[in-house]
């Protein structure tokens, strides 16, 4: 009769120590907007040259005299593959009037998973099925550091028409808030 009761205890004392630790290391995950330190008003884009799918070569300064909303994003990422059909949304939405999203893709291994990727994924913008419709670089952690590190996926930093950045979002951005934002800038 001691020995089951012994086990129970012990079962009983491990799921409250793990329940315990979970709790105390877990991040909390909020659906909108958080937050990383907000730059100053006036610092500049970082001047970085990345390779898009095709291996071309294309740089901030390509980007000079548009709004862009620079997101970093990788394959994998959940909170990216919800954010993706918002931003296909706001390329066709603003690219006429001197808009575009840049998405740097942060998977390690490159452009022979995301390639793959873009190429075949859809995603429901408005009750159709469409494709990414924005540039597509592949990043690394050299160009994650240039724009000041990555605290998660994605991140989302919009830059002004005349190459200062404007607002920094890590984790899903708010639709509302940051077409509003994109919006003041066009």
């Amino acid at each position: 009769m001691k020995k089951p009761l012994l086990t129970i205890i012990a079962v009983i004392a491990v799921i409250l120590a793990t329940y315990l630790a979970d709790r105390a290391t877990r991040q909390p995950h909020r659906i909108g907007v958080t937050r990383a330190a907000t730059p100053d008003a006036s610092a500049p884009v970082p001047q970085v040259t990345l390779e898009d799918l095709e291996g071309k070569s294309i740089s901030m300064a390509q980007y000079q005299g548009k709004v862009v909303l620079v997101n970093f994003w990788a394959t994998w990422c959940d909170p990216c593959r919800v954010e993706i059909p918002w931003l296909i949304e706001m390329q066709q939405k603003y690219s006429a009037r001197g808009f575009t999203v840049l998405g740097i893709a942060m998977d390690e291994e490159g452009a022979k998973v995301v390639t793959p990727f873009v190429n075949k994924e859809r995603f429901d913008v408005n009750g159709a099925k469409a494709q990414m419709n924005y540039p597509i670089v592949i990043g690394d952690d050299a160009a994650a550091d240039k724009f000041g590190g990555l605290l998660g996926y994605p991140t989302s930093i919009l830059v002004s028409r005349d190459g200062k950045i404007i607002k920094r979002i890590t984790g899903i951005i708010s639709y509302e808030e940051i077409a509003k934002a994109i919006e003041s800038q066009l």
